[in-house]
């Protein structure tokens, strides 16, 4: 026994098994200070976004204190293996050039103002809510495909953040939380243009208010201080253009993003009551197609005459 305990202090006494030692228990304690830290949180934190960006930040100190240790441990010996750390960094960077890429992407959203947490975005193609930001990917609550308009699927959706580099990603709600938007509304040739138009104007101003106008103007003069872009009009206005088969209106508007297809849905259903109501001055335009049965052929053989 005495020989055993001889042995295990002559091994002990080596430096590099003294180092690992040390290494390793110090990193196994900052690891079970960093889980106990995440796990008492729920006790401490109100809203579930406190505290999933809490443990984000207990998991980051913990990854920094255990490098952070290691690096104090080995600090006399890492002169020696620095070309070996050099080389082996090489090949690491090489084979996992992508999850570099996805932190690099990760580092400018969270510093670049991409987007954020709740933010309406489309990313390779994708539209949906953002819904969580990872160190590697972005999560989307996925809007459209099979279902119109900008309604959810159900689907949740992970994207690498290094997309940020490779494609536009499109805010709908960063800066300027409003979207311009149109419907056109055929008249028929022969109703009275005029009358038209100030329905549509009067029913525009009515459901896109006074009040929604002016938190637009208000967004759009911080976006004009901000970027160098022109001031635009954003109040609604009602535009005729004529083609063959009616007069087409366009009612332009400008809009929540989240309320966008509402929007639509009260201005159809105000046009359609107001045009009623003009008695056939003002009437929906629309083209007709007739199928009709194929007539009745009869055909008379007759033979070769003589």
């Amino acid at each position: 026994m005495e020989d055993v305990f001889r042995q295990l202090g002559h091994w002990f006494a080596e430096p590099y098994v003294r180092k690992f030692t040390i290494a390793i228990v110090g990193v196994f304690f900052i690891s079970v200070v960093s889980q106990l830290f995440q796990r008492s949180l729920p006790s401490y934190i109100v809203g579930s976004d406190n505290r999933y960006y809490a443990r984000k930040i207990v998991s980051f100190l913990g990854y920094f204190g255990a490098a952070f240790l290691i690096a104090s441990v080995f600090r006399d010996s890492l002169g020696g293996l620095s070309v070996a750390i050099g080389v082996a960094s090489a090949g690491i960077a090489f084979s996992l050039q992508e999850v570099i890429a996805s932190v690099a992407g990760w580092i400018a959203i969270s510093f670049g103002g991409f987007y954020a947490t709740g933010d309406r975005v489309q990313l390779g193609g994708i539209r949906g809510d953002i819904i969580d930001i990872g160190i590697l990917r972005t999560t989307l609550m996925e809007l459209g495909e099979w279902v119109q308009s900008d309604l959810y699927t159900g689907r949740i959706v992970r994207i690498a953040n290094s997309f940020v580099f490779k494609a536009p990603v499109f805010n709908y709600s960063g800066d300027f939380p409003f979207l311009w938007d149109e419907i056109k509304v055929p008249v028929k040739y022969g109703s009275d243009h005029q009358l038209a138009r100030q329905i549509l104007e009067r029913v525009v101003l009515e459901v896109v208010s006074e009040e929604v106008t002016q938190k637009v103007i208000k967004a759009w003069r911080s976006m004009v201080s901000k970027y160098l872009v022109e001031n635009a009009r954003v109040e609604p206005m009602v535009t005729m253009a004529l083609t063959d088969n009616w007069m087409e209106f366009t009612v332009r508007y400008v809009v929540d993003y989240k309320i966008r297809r509402l929007t639509k849905d009260l201005l159809f259903s105000r046009i359609l009551d107001e045009f009623l109501t003009a008695e056939r001055r003002v009437e929906i335009g629309s083209t007709t197609v007739h199928l009709v049965e194929t007539p009745e052929f009869r055909v008379r053989m007759t033979g070769p005459r003589d």
